[in-house]
């Protein structure tokens, strides 16, 4: 059992990460949930304020700042270099395999404070959603759940069946809107074909929202909560 209270610990960037936990009902599971490029943990930490579930810890940390090729390599808040936002675009390997390295040491953290990895739902928003499949699908921990919003998966070619050890059967939660003009619903779509062939198809759910663009929408946000509450019930103490 989490002691009660409110906790922060350090996000990758050595900044403390936002962080929401219920103040009389201890901790029993944890939503780790990654921003998009030039954002922070902040504005999703109030976002899953809104949904929040007294049992569940939500941990929303803030990626380093560095320079982005995309964005003529202006620096601003990105968990990896990104060259170009086209299905076969170049990739930023390394990149990616190290921040996918720091979220899995977040997940470590949890687990040593009390929290099982299967009791840990990895989310993440755009460029935090692309993180978030790619760490989840290489993680040595079995995880509760991956929530990928209007998202891509990065390094698609070089991931297999065989790659994915300990989450073969983990349960998706995959959302696009249909009128996303940074990340096209095109990349929606061809990430859940690959995740059905890597994973158990029946375990990955993709919903798409009608007239909305690279944001959110009351109807997704709903979609996040009633997943969440699926993958990480209530445990009686």
């Amino acid at each position: 059992m989490i002691r009660k209270g409110f906790e922060a610990s350090r996000s990758v960037s050595g900044k403390r990460p936002s962080l929401l936990r219920g103040e009389i009902i201890c901790s029993t599971a944890a939503v780790i949930f990654l921003h998009g490029l030039g954002d922070t943990g902040h504005g999703w930490a109030q976002a899953m304020a809104a949904i929040r579930t007294p049992h569940v810890k939500y941990i929303c940390p803030h990626a380093p700042v560095m320079p982005v090729t995309l964005n003529m390599n202006m620096a601003m808040p990105s968990w990896f270099d990104i060259i170009n936002l086209n299905p076969d675009a170049e990739e930023d390997e390394s990149g990616i395999k190290r921040a996918a390295e720091s979220i899995k040491a977040l997940i470590d953290q949890e687990v040593k404070s009390g929290i099982p990895s299967h009791r840990i739902v990895l989310g993440g928003f755009s460029q935090g959603g692309a993180l978030s499949l790619y760490s989840a699908l290489t993680a040595r921990q079995k995880l509760a759940g991956v929530v990928a919003l209007s998202c891509w998966l990065p390094l698609r070619n070089s991931l297999s069946q065989s790659v994915i050890s300990s989450n073969k059967d983990i349960s998706v939660l995959q959302c696009h809107g249909e009128e996303d003009p940074l990340v096209p619903l095109i990349f929606g779509s061809l990430t859940v074909e690959k995740l059905k062939m890597m994973l158990n198809p029946s375990n990955i759910t993709f919903k798409t929202y009608p007239g909305m663009a690279h944001s959110a929408c009351p109807e997704e946000m709903m979609d996040i909560k009633q997943f969440i509450e699926k993958q990480l019930p209530p445990i009686n103490q």
